[in-house]
């Protein structure tokens, strides 16, 4: 316990150090920023396969493992610029979606630089293109999720038909919906340890601070939903119309703290494996 302690200590030091308060405002305010672009082009993106239906899904899977009270003021604007048509995806407003959504990842790839001690030295188009590269990727996994949900229930209706049997399991199926969601989540934490930094680390070293930001993330969201139901006149006095843009705000702050934290625990623990020097012998 003492050493996991000294661990905690040592990640808060560095947090603090690596100016993690203000990396977590700026990933906080770029992913609100980046949200509505990246939903903008998942919309055209769904045009262009000809399944438009697909895109609110898409949207509301987006946000299955949010607070109701966070989530549910972003749906109904989201819903509101999405339900007009916009273009293909060579209009200007999809490029313009496709650059500000990867602004998203280049916050994030800037706060993982900071926690892993690593400078940048990749050129700028090519992280650029990169990160360009995640947001046709996200887009495309929006899209599956939201096509395995819509089908899932429709196969499940077919598999009772045949085996009646199969009902006392629907409680267990209607969970897989969070089950998808937290593996992609899983998954992009991941992938943006290992791939966005400027720093080669193996699964083995991501996964400490992978499983604390997930789990914390858990607590925090549950623990947030749960204030935020019970305080919610609070912030409406407080901040009147801006409100829900507020608690977005101090949602996806506390998430990108916690995920900074969980690089600097990475970072805390590579340092406590790397080999110490042999003091050599005076005589």
């Amino acid at each position: 316990m003492r050493d996991y302690s000294r661990l905690l200590l040592e990640a808060a030091r560095n947090f603090e150090k690596d100016d993690g308060y203000a990396m977590a405002s700026h990933i906080a305010l770029s992913g609100l920023t980046a949200i509505f672009p990246f939903l903008i082009f998942v919309t055209s993106l769904a045009g262009l396969f000809g399944v438009q239906h697909l895109a609110d899904e898409a949207s509301a899977a987006f946000f299955d493992i949010w607070p109701p009270r966070v989530a549910e003021p972003i749906l109904r604007e989201i819903h509101n610029v999405l339900s007009n048509r916009h273009g293909g995806l060579l209009t200007i407003s999809a490029v313009l979606a496709v650059y500000f959504s990867s602004s998203g990842v280049e916050a994030l790839r800037t706060g993982l630089n900071r926690a892993y001690g690593a400078r940048e030295t990749r050129p700028w188009w090519r992280l650029r293109l990169q990160s360009i590269g995640y947001v046709f990727v996200g887009a495309l996994a929006l899209l599956a999720m939201a096509f395995l949900l819509i089908l899932g229930p429709s196969l499940w209706a077919a598999a009772l038909r045949q085996a009646p049997a199969l009902g006392a399991f629907s409680n267990k199926v209607a969970i897989g919906r969070y089950g998808i969601a937290t593996v992609i989540l899983l998954a992009a934490l991941i992938i943006a340890h290992r791939v966005l930094p400027n720093r080669k680390l193996s699964l083995r070293q991501t996964a400490p601070g992978v499983i604390l930001t997930f789990g914390a993330w858990m607590a925090f969201a549950s623990a947030f939903g749960a204030y935020i139901a019970r305080f919610t006149l609070n912030y409406v006095a407080t901040y009147a119309g801006l409100a829900s843009v507020m608690i977005a705000i101090v949602f996806l702050y506390s998430l990108a703290a916690i995920f900074i934290f969980g690089a600097e625990i990475n970072a805390a623990v590579e340092r406590r494996r790397e080999p110490r020097p042999v003091a050599s012998d005076a005589n």
